[in-house]
Formats: C-alpha cells, structure tokens, sequence
C-alpha cells in the first residue's frame, strides 16, 4: 500500500487511527498495539501476499533468537552465535536481493550457464533486516530489556517506516510504544502529524513526480540526449531523488506523529552540505548511523591510524553502495563516495578555508554527477551519459524532454492568458525551467519543516488543506517511492 494511494489516505488510515486510539480510549491498551501489528502486517501484504510469510517469520525468528543471545557468554561461543544470527538475516537479504546478481555475474567470469531465478523481492527488506541485525548484536551487547513479543513486532512492522525506512533502533522506539502518556488522543499531535503529512506528500506528488516524468524519459534515452540535456537531466533526478526521499520521511513523519509517536530524524536538507561528509550526516541519517554504529566501529573507526581508517571507511561505502542495490553501478557509486569522504579526511584542513558558499557549490555538482550513476540502467549507459558531458557541447534542448513538463496547471492558465501563452511558444523551455527554478529554491533555501516549530494556527490548517487537496487531487498514476527498491 502506497502513502500517495486512494485507499491508504481515505480509508486505511483513517480506519488505523480510529482502530488505535478507540482501543485505548477503553483501556485495551496491549489489543491496540495488536491492532497495529496487524494492521501493519495488512499494509506490507497489500504490495503482495507472499510477503507476509517472510516478514512474519522474520519477526518471530529473531525475537527468539535474541532471548536466547542474551544468555550467551561473551566469549568466542557467544560471538560464533552472534555471527550466526547476523548470517542467516543477510542470507534472506542476499538470497531475495542478490542471488541473481550472483549467478549473471557467475556466468560472465566463469563462462556457466546457472539459471537466473524469478525472485521476487520484498519491498523494504534491506530497512527491516537491517534493524533486525542491530537488535541482535544489542541483545548480545546486553542492551536490550526483556521486551514481549507485541513491543518487538511493533517496532519492526510499523507501518510508517516498515518498507523504506528511517532504520530505527530498539532503544528510540519501543520506549514510546510503553509509554501510557501517548496513549490518549491529543489535537495539537494530530494536526501537526497532518501537517507534515501534507508537505511530504505536496513533496511526492507535485514536484517529485513532476521531475521523474523529465529524469526517467532522459535515463532512459542517453543516446539521443545532447550535453545540455544531459546537464539538465541530472540535475532533474538529483532533485527528483530529494523530493522523493524527503516526501516520504515527512510522510512517515507525521504519521507516526498521528499515533504520538516520534520517528528519528533521516533527512536534513542535505543539498546544502558543504562536504561530502556532511552530506552523508545530512543525507539517509539512519543508515548512516547504522553503518558507523554496526561496521565501522567494530572495524576499529579512526583508532588503528590513518591507513585503516582509509580502508574502513571504503569498505563502510562499499556496504552502503552494495545495500542500495544489486548492481556494479551502486557498488562503484558507492566507492566513489569512499575515496571522496577519504580525500575530504585528508585534506579537510585545506577545505575548511574555503568561502561556504563554494564548498556547497561544488560538494552539490559532485553529488549531481555521481547520482547519474546511481541512477543508470547499466555502466555502459553512465558512460553514454558521462560521455556527452566531455564530448563537444550541443546546446540545443530535446523537444521531447521539454514536453514531459507540460503540466496541466500551466496550460489552464495559458488558455486563460493570450500573452503568457504567446510567450511559452516563443520559449518552450519556460515550463522546465520553472519548475527546476523552484526546486532548486526549495532544496538549497529555506529551512525545512524539521527545523520550524509547528504552531497549531489557522494558517498552517488551511495550507495543510489546500497541498492535501492538490495533491489528492492530482493523483493519477501511481508512482512508488525510489527508496521502496532498496
């Protein structure tokens, strides 16, 4: 089920809510979270039913699993158990996600001929397993607390963050789940849980959509692109990606806070980074923290010198590449980012003295470049695209990108306005380029809702409704998140 679905906006989650907080309004407090077990398990079903077995398997295997790490030794048998535990989760995720990546591979290098599986994989296993992972090793570490089974599967099939995220810990969650003060329906949390709700999906519907329409036609053309449009194409994706991933964090945002409950921040207007290690502290938080957390620390972090730290931090980008996606352009993609966090590493001290305001510029143009190959169908295809931009510049604009931005609320007022209609034959590329204009704005200006206080007055009730309305409105076509492929 889609958060920018009919059905998820005017029946499910209205249903959840009423389910949840009717039951505890009549003191059947462990009924409502049962409730919401369930309705989260109807939730990630709703994509597919074959689904349901592996995450509820998935639940129940761990959860156990966990009770009996705790009573592990810490020592050699108590680690080899740990690894075993960590094992078997990666091996779901390798088998669903990887396994075919394998075999292709497998038959190019080795000239094999192993069948390539259809393998269906379940959205948002990458963000569930992973939690999973680091609710094992808390265990181990003895920092989980003999937590029932309703509170564990809670925390890992809440609906608002089950299929792409943020990776929350045992720690930050299951607390409020136990906390009888959000238990009672509270206005102001409800109004501001649609207030965010609103924006991320303004964010997903009318811009982020706005922008793929533009980024998949050009990625799924590079030939007849020219440089110019490669240029623009980029920057379209770059933005798409942002709007997406930012739609969906306030989304899931403001549904937990319908609930009462508060999500870890992911998202941090991370184009406005003037490093590529403050992107990454900006950018995807959570699996940022994981990854530091769970791989870099235990690889020994910064305290075995220089050389290994270089080599941690590659290997920790590497992981991030590969968990992205199945594929040579994530796992380069990722390295990439490596050897850029190793280089800001070394010469930080030079960077640091440069004006902000060039560090952003170019922190922004390094990201848009290396986003051309997290987005490509193959290498080959990033090549195609890299290729233009070194080639001889063609500044001539695609009719058929331009196109792609002819938005019904642009022509409505056009056929109402002669002039602006003459104009927009005069120069077709008005539309894009408003557009782009006010995405860029949004992305690299003001601050984000995150960083204001939400006040409960007339003017954010009547925003909130009008980007609600638009936005349900405008939805056609589904389109799902970037983030549920990963």
């Amino acid at each position: 089920m889609l958060f920018n679905s009919y059905i998820f906006i005017l029946f499910f989650l209205p249903v959840a809510l009423a389910l949840y907080f009717g039951l505890n309004r009549l003191r059947r407090e462990e009924g409502a979270k049962w409730v919401l077990v369930g309705l989260s398990l109807w939730f990630y079903a709703y994509f597919h039913i074959s689904y349901l077995a592996l995450i509820v398997g998935s639940v129940i295997f761990n959860f156990l699993y966990a009770k009996i790490l705790c009573r592990q030794d810490k020592n050699l048998k108590g680690k080899i158990f740990l690894a075993i535990g960590i094992f078997i989760n990666l091996g779901v995720i390798f088998y669903y996600k990887y396994f075919n990546f394998f075999l292709e591979n497998t038959n190019a290098w080795f000239r094999t001929d192993f069948e390539i599986k259809k393998i269906l994989m379940p959205l948002g296993i990458s963000f569930f397993t992973f939690q999973q992972i680091s609710y094992l090793v808390d265990s181990y570490r003895m920092e989980t607390k003999d937590y029932r089974i309703v509170d564990y599967a809670l925390f890992v099939t809440f609906f608002p963050q089950l299929v792409a995220g943020p990776i929350v810990l045992h720690s930050e969650m299951i607390p409020q789940f136990q906390d009888k003060s959000r238990k009672k329906l509270s206005q102001e949390k409800l109004a501001c849980g649609i207030h965010l709700f609103a924006i991320g999906l303004f964010k997903k519907v009318m811009i982020a959509d706005t922008l793929g329409r533009g980024a998949d036609w050009g990625f799924a053309n590079p030939q007849v692109l020219t440089s110019v449009d490669v240029v623009i194409v980029s920057v379209l994706y770059t933005l798409q990606l942002y709007f997406d991933f930012s739609g969906y964090c306030d989304m899931a945002c403001g549904i937990a806070n319908m609930f009462h409950f508060e999500l870890p921040l992911n998202f941090n207007s991370p184009y406005k980074a003037a490093s590529i290690h403050e992107f990454w502290q900006r950018w995807h938080m959570t699996l940022t923290r994981f990854l530091h957390k769970y791989l870099y620390f235990p690889l020994g972090g910064n305290r075995r010198g220089k050389v290994r730290t270089w080599i941690n931090v590659l290997i920790v980008f590497a992981v991030s590449g590969i968990w992205h996606g199945a594929g040579w352009t994530f796992i380069l993609w990722g390295l990439v980012h490596g050897i850029a966090s190793v280089l800001y590493r070394l010469f930080k001290r030079i960077w640091d003295k440069v004006p902000r305001l060039i560090c952003r510029l170019i922190t922004f143009a390094f990201i848009d470049l290396t986003w051309i190959l997290f987005r490509a169908d193959s290498l080959s295809s990033a090549a195609t695209l890299y290729g233009k931009l070194t080639a001889p510049w063609k500044w001539q604009l695609n009719r058929t990108l331009l196109e792609q931005f002819e938005l019904l609320e642009f022509t409505y007022v056009e056929e109402h306005v002669a002039v602006l209609k003459a104009f927009v034959d005069q120069f077709p590329f008005v539309h894009m380029g408003i557009v782009l204009v006010i995405a860029l704005f949004l992305a690299l200006v003001p601050r984000n809702c995150h960083e204001r206080k939400f006040v409960p007055n007339a003017g954010n009730a009547i925003g909130s409704i009008i980007l609600l309305v638009w936005s349900i409105v405008s939805l056609s076509g589904l389109t799902t998140f970037i983030y549920f492929n990963f």
